[in-house]
């Protein structure tokens, strides 16, 4: 059993301006996807995209995960609060984004980064698709830091078992580092793996879709449940992240299928 090593949260701290490690999180994972993207470019090469693009690509895809991420979690998860307190949305540094609600804003994102450069909307989300998973990691590493999104009690006999300061006295399961190391690292393996050999333009997104969908749909067993989740949970037994899951696994088996058959043009 662990004791949750006490990490503070604000990394830097200048003057009464503190500079969290949370962010930080983020700050990384936007700059690998820049790196790594133009690297990708250079070594691959791409039909549409230049290396010179990868920056305004950056832009749109930071700004759909931010806003949507945050309006995504204030909607999804906790609609109540923030209809009837609508400035509270702004308060990012309380807390609370939704991946669900990121990847909606990275599609509007990438959508209109499409539209600048008159190209298919799927061709640039596949692209992202490789990349994006590298984001997911820091993030929960992020969660970690932070001390939130625990997990569910487990046994005290399981070795890697933590306490976490405000999760009660019983170990947890450390359910942001299976997050970090399932969502993250094995799903960047599979991506770039699949990524290997030319694929119908739409697939390789779908394919994230697919696999993140059944990768959070499982961890979630692992991760405390949100004490503010009513209505169709306490109907089904599952947790909001499995609900928005399923669709998501849906849709991505739907399109591709449909990928597959070369429904979709590069224009």
């Amino acid at each position: 059993m662990l004791i949750y090593p006490q990490i503070n949260p604000v990394a830097i701290n200048i003057g009464s301006f503190g500079i969290h490690w949370y962010g930080l999180m983020y700050l990384t994972g936007f700059l690998f996807f820049l790196f790594i993207g133009k690297w990708r470019i250079k070594r691959f090469g791409h039909p549409v995209l230049k290396v010179g693009d990868m920056d305004d690509f950056l832009f749109y895809g930071a700004m759909g995960v931010i806003i949507g991420g945050r309006v995504g979690y204030c909607l999804f998860y906790r609609p109540e609060l923030y209809l009837l307190h609508p400035l509270n949305i702004i308060k990012t540094w309380d807390g609370g984004m939704s991946f669900h609600g990121g990847l909606i804003g990275v599609c509007i994102g990438v959508f209109l980064f499409s539209r600048k450069l008159k190209c298919s909307f799927l061709q640039m989300m596949d692209f992202a698709a490789v990349l994006v998973p590298i984001g997911l990691l820091f993030g929960r590493i992020g969660n970690f830091i932070n001390g939130e999104l625990w997990g569910r009690v487990c046994s005290p006999d399981l070795p890697w078992g933590m306490i976490f300061p405000d999760g009660g006295p019983l170990p947890r399961h450390p359910s942001q580092i299976y997050e970090a190391l399932c969502e993250g690292l094995l799903l960047l393996i599979i991506m770039v793996w699949f990524s290997r050999k030319p694929r119908p333009i739409g697939q390789t997104c779908s394919l994230f879709v697919i696999v993140y969908g059944v990768i959070r749909f499982g961890l979630e067993f692992f991760r405390e449940p949100d004490v503010f989740a009513t209505g169709i949970v306490k109907m089904t037994g599952l947790s909001l992240g499995q609900i928005y899951s399923i669709p998501m696994i849906i849709i991505g088996l739907v399109f591709f299928v449909l990928a597959g058959r070369g429904k979709f043009n590069p224009r």
